[in-house]
């Protein structure tokens, strides 16, 4: 769902200097959120119903996903401060509580473009296939959000997104028996906090009702992971049945995507070829902020 900051909204956050936010451990503290919501609520018209419609669109009925507009705040305040990264983290915080699980970065991590590294991976150049964020912990972030600063200059890079258990549903049951089983693994799991511990292996479906839970994919682990023959087959029939189903669109300065990760898996097309053309300053930059679902965020699961 994409949605639009209301006009009158958008002149009072340009003019909403929030204070910087503070963490307690990996978390955005309490009182960072406690403050940001009491100014956003009182200082902004129709604040409360643009996080209304924000929440629905990404935990009600048929949700799993939105985009919120607020590429004429990023022109308006610019990059160079902290402003614009605060007014974002204000609405991430009605969503659900942001927290950083790599202790090496701050709470928001630069995801840019490196024409040298893994075309697959995040800052990769090529096709990043559809995948949830930290699959291998026992407690992954219950939202993963990218705020784009600059799109690919040379036009590509779209973000691809997919209904994770409408794909299942569409599954056979011996199909699902099989990813029903721990018998998948990817990645490596050191320096992290706040996600639990490693699942190794892991099933990709929880065994939660028809609908809920996480679906623990990432196509990656079909070719970077021992898998036997019956395993591999059933993750390769659910790959096709999420690709079958899957949204794309090319967020623009200001878009922030944010993904319910326990229904809508995430990937990126592409981006556009002669990378090493662009000067690194002008390529492609997203910022990705995790979310953990909690009784103080305010969110609705």
């Amino acid at each position: 769902m994409i949605i639009n900051i209301p006009a009158g909204l958008e002149a009072a956050l340009i003019d909403l200097p929030l204070p910087a936010w503070k963490l307690d451990g990996s978390l955005l503290a309490k009182t960072t959120m406690e403050r940001y919501r009491a100014e956003l609520a009182t200082a902004t018209p129709r604040f409360e119903e643009t996080v209304a419609t924000l929440r629905h669109a990404l935990t009600g009925e048929g949700g799993g996903y939105a985009v919120l507009r607020l590429g004429n705040l990023v022109k308006t305040l610019g990059t160079d401060d902290d402003r614009f990264l605060r007014l974002a983290t204000g609405f991430a915080a009605e969503v659900a509580v942001p927290f950083s699980p790599f202790p090496r970065w701050p709470l928001w991590k630069d995801i840019g473009v490196k024409v040298d590294k893994d075309p697959g991976k995040s800052s990769g150049i090529g096709y990043n296939a559809f995948h949830m964020d930290l699959v291998n912990a026992t407690l992954p972030p219950d939202f993963t959000t990218l705020l784009c600063i600059r799109p690919d200059h040379l036009g590509g890079g779209r973000s691809i997104l997919t209904d994770a258990h409408a794909a299942v549903a569409r599954l056979s049951e011996g199909t699902r028996a099989l990813l029903s089983e721990p018998a998948y693994h990817y990645g490596t799991f050191f320096d992290l906090f706040g996600v639990g511990e490693e699942y190794k292996p892991f099933p990709v479906l929880d065994g939660s009702a028809p609908g809920e839970g996480f679906v623990r994919f990432t196509a990656k682990m079909l070719t970077r992971s021992p898998l036997g023959q019956a395993h591999a087959d059933a993750a390769r029939e659910l790959d096709r049945e999420l690709v079958r189903g899957q949204v794309s669109l090319m967020l623009q300065a200001g878009d922030y995507l944010m993904v319910n990760q326990r229904r809508y898996l995430h990937g990126r097309e592409a981006l556009h070829s002669r990378q090493e053309a662009v000067p690194v300053a002008d390529r492609r930059l997203l910022l990705q902020l995790f979310l953990r679902a909690g009784a103080s965020s305010g969110s609705a699961t």
